[in-house]
């Protein structure tokens, strides 16, 4: 049976959009008060303008921390979790209601679409306080998928 090779694909901004735009499943990554990582499963989308931009609440460890300290690391995964993935780092904005009510309508539309209910929607970020993270991309890894080392391909 042949072996999978892993694979390093080196992109620019616009390959790294075209790549995320599509993948919703990501893990956030920002910092404690004592430096170390805290790690959040999220779901998140690329906005008009390409950040990268997740839903969540004010109270949440996540939002403070990225208040806290800005920068912030973003694993984004594959549907498939054996499939490519990439990890972005960038500097993260936070907003809140009610600034953040048509950002959020944005993120709402790039992970699912239309609303059948806009001002429904609108009322309820309000309601819940919600907030959103947008991260302006200022580095990231090459698209990467697992695998064995390519020396390794003709081994059994």
């Amino acid at each position: 049976m042949a072996r999978t090779i892993a694979t390093n694909t080196t992109v620019d901004l616009d390959g790294l959009l075209e790549f995320v735009r599509p993948r919703h499943h990501m893990v956030l990554l920002t910092r404690r008060t004592d430096g170390g990582p805290q790690a959040s499963p999220v779901t998140g989308g690329v906005d008009g303008n390409g950040r990268i931009v997740i839903s969540t609440y004010p109270e949440r460890a996540k939002t403070i921390n990225a208040r806290r300290r800005p920068e912030v690391s973003v694993l984004v995964l594959s549907d498939d979790f054996t499939g490519a993935w990439v990890q972005v780092d960038g500097t993260c904005e936070v907003l809140d209601v009610p600034d953040a009510v048509e950002p959020l309508v944005e993120y709402f539309r790039v992970i699912a679409g239309e609303h059948s209910d806009w001002d429904e929607y609108r009322q309820a970020m309000m309601d819940q306080r919600k907030s959103l993270l947008r991260i302006t991309p200022t580095r990231w890894a090459p698209i990467s998928t697992g695998g064995f080392p390519a020396r390794l391909a003709d081994q059994d």
